[in-house]
């Protein structure tokens, strides 16, 4: 079904600023989230202690396999350990290193507007990114296109609360990879005027994105390098291993001064320990052991630590997310973040196959661990399924609803305790025998004072019945393709667009970069 027999209709309050007119919703403006709840705080000191300790002992003892050359080359000078690839380093380089990173940073895309805050008590939402198949309510599963990378890129601009463009948010298979990236960047750079990602997959994607940002931004090279205007995330080939293509990606970033994280892949029973403890040990290890040679490559490169520590399904092997482990696992690692000062990536994810209640619960728990770890970047916050191997825009719309309530959340009406907040003169008004509904202090209120779904339904069986009875996933189905049939980009200069689509015919002539096949 597409909800087709169901009208179009629109929520009211908390109107704000719509990317394409005439589409299906409307939402809050543009902002960036604060996070003014005290964090939830899983260990005592002793824990602390206890996990900063096994890290370090990793590190020290133990050590993490290094698989690129000059990334090696890098650490020797810095005094550690090379034994082969295996790299050892001492816990007062590590720690005096990652005191050089910044708490807070900026990045800036190619529309200052959208520039964000990144660290602090900031909380950025991140489409989803990388998965190789995609499923809607009219298809089912279905490899990745670049026509749905593209309907995927639309939802990320429309919708406020994504704040940062990531990666792919589909992989479209029917563009062949050495010419992927450039395809896919510069659709993303017509579409998307938000900050955008460089993947770390060998020297000439990740030099060709950061010229197709600069472009696009009209900024000189010194201009692009004077302050992050894109970033990079790299994943330990966990366990305690860092891959050779990812490393020279990861440098080449932080030699531009432009924004770099690191996320160790450590699922607990597989790819690291089987308790929590010891897999977020090990991930601080992997993480810190890149961000302590960024610091020493250029001291105060902005560095993002990852978390990505989940568990297996030991019936099967396969990753799980949302699950209780993973809440704890985020929030100890936000915790230990806070310890060494660095801002923290966590993501929204899911186990479902697809849009169902198993999806709602799994991306909840796991969208509200980064909330109670104070996390500053949410990755796969909006549209992922399937351990991160689909990619839906029905999600993608359902997990908006979420974002945008979790904004709501945070903002200081909310809580406000003046004297018009405490309603005293209201609750005089109406005693004890009648109804504020009318009370003139509701009157001056009501359209905004509370949060107005574009996606739940509110009315009872009867009413639901009467419009249609679309389910859920009928209606983010019918709203999805609202966006996408009215979207409109974003302006861009011509003379940029001129010269972005003419970098992007000479580096496709050229070859692109080079593959396997």
């Amino acid at each position: 079904m597409t909800g087709d027999k169901a009208k179009r209709r629109r929520s009211g309050g908390h109107r704000g600023n719509r990317r394409g007119a005439g589409a299906a919703i409307d939402q809050p403006p543009w902002r960036i989230p604060v996070n003014t709840d005290r964090p939830i705080e899983p260990l005592d000191e002793d824990g602390i202690a206890a996990i900063h300790g096994a890290a370090m002992h990793i590190l020290e003892e133990i050590g993490i396999e290094f698989l690129n050359a000059d990334a090696r080359a890098v650490m020797k000078r810095a005094g550690c350990t090379i034994t082969g690839t295996n790299v050892r380093m001492g816990r007062d380089f590590v720690m005096e290193m990652v005191a050089r990173a910044p708490s807070q940073f900026t990045i800036t895309p190619r529309n200052p507007a959208r520039e964000v805050t990144v660290g602090g008590k900031h909380l950025l939402f991140v489409n989803v990114s990388s998965p190789p198949n995609y499923w809607d309510l009219e298809v089912g599963k279905v490899p990745g296109t670049r026509t749905q990378c593209m309907d995927l890129l639309k939802l990320t601009q429309f919708f406020n609360c994504i704040h940062l463009s990531a990666g792919y948010p589909v992989e479209p298979v029917d563009v062949h990879p050495s010419i992927r990236h450039l395809d896919v960047v510069h659709d993303k750079l017509l579409i998307t005027d938000k900050v955008v990602h460089a993947y770390s997959l060998g020297a000439e994607r990740v030099e060709d994105v950061i010229e197709m940002v600069r472009i696009a931004g009209g900024l000189s090279h010194d201009e692009f390098e004077a302050k992050p205007h894109i970033y990079t995330n790299i994943n330990s080939t966990s366990p305690l291993k860092h891959d050779d293509l990812m490393l020279d990606g990861f440098m080449r970033m932080v030699k531009r001064g432009q924004a770099v994280m690191v996320s160790p892949f450590t699922l607990a029973g597989a790819m690291a320990p089987v308790t929590m403890a010891g897999a977020v040990a090990q991930s601080i290890a992997e993480g810190l052991c890149v961000i302590a040679m960024a610091q020493f490559m250029r001291p105060g490169a902005p560095c993002i630590f990852g978390t990505f520590t989940s568990n297996v399904d030991m019936r099967s092997g396969a990753p799980a997310f949302g699950t209780p482990e993973y809440m704890r696992a985020t929030q100890m690692t936000g915790q230990m973040m806070r310890f060494y000062g660095l801002p923290m990536r966590a993501s929204g994810v899911c186990t479902a196959n697809v849009p169902d209640a198993q999806a709602a619960w799994e991306t909840c728990a796991s969208l509200w661990s980064a909330v109670q770890s104070r996390t500053n970047v949410v990755v796969h916050a909006a549209g992922w399924l399937e351990g991160g191997l689909i990619a839906s825009p029905e999600k993608f719309v359902m997990d908006c609803e979420v974002l945008q309530q979790i904004q709501r959340y945070f903002e200081p009406e909310i809580t406000a305790t003046d004297t018009g907040a405490l309603a005293l003169d209201a609750i005089a008004e109406v005693g004890s025998s009648g109804h504020f509904f009318g009370a003139e202090h509701t009157q001056a209120r009501y359209q905004d004072a509370f949060y107005s779904p574009f996606l739940s339904d509110w009315s009872n069986y009867e009413a639901w019945d009467l419009k249609g009875a679309e389910w859920t996933v009928e209606r983010a189905h019918r709203i999805y393709k609202d966006i996408v049939n009215s979207f409109e980009p974003p302006p861009m200069a011509p003379a940029i667009r001129e010269e972005l689509a003419a970098f992007v015919a000479r580096r496709k002539a050229e070859g692109g970069a080079p593959t396997d096949f």
